[in-house]
């Protein structure tokens, strides 16, 4: 899929970050937010967070943590520009639960696959209940 005004760009360091912090959380589902430019799609920082729901099949974001994050993105001139989770044993694919929840048409999706020995990463964006994916565009450290 090739780079296009649907992409998330983030550092190889950044999407280091997301896959440990999931493994960290594993068997539970890990999650956090990304802070960055939403106009560019460019993810300036990793916010792993709690998963308040603490279930292998589901991920809640803590409301006070996400508060934090919000006011320190916009403290660095940044913006939540979306949200990381795993998944422990499916595909990188959002759920219908993913769908139902997704809670901004403007935010990345990135789903983290734990189901198999190799960990795999994908992005998404869903608005209206319509889910596409877009292209993940790793730079350099």
């Amino acid at each position: 899929m090739r780079p296009g005004p649907t992409a998330l760009r983030l550092s190889a360091h950044q999407l280091d970050e997301m896959v440990a912090h999931c493994l960290r959380c594993y068997p539970e589902e890990g999650c956090g937010l990304l802070s960055g430019e939403a106009s560019t799609g460019t993810v300036r920082a990793v916010h792993p967070m709690a998963n308040a729901a603490a279930s292998a099949g589901v991920y809640a974001l803590d409301p006070r943590e996400h508060l934090r994050v919000d006011l320190l993105a916009e403290t660095a001139g940044s913006s939540i520009i979306g949200v990381f989770h795993s998944h422990t044993h499916t595909d990188p694919y959002p759920s219908p639960t993913d769908v139902r929840q997704a809670p901004d048409p403007g935010w990345h999706y990135v789903l983290v696959s734990l189901r198999h020995e190799l960990v795999s990463t994908r992005s998404y964006r869903i608005v209206g209940g319509n889910i596409s994916e877009e292209a993940m565009v790793v730079l350099g450290q």
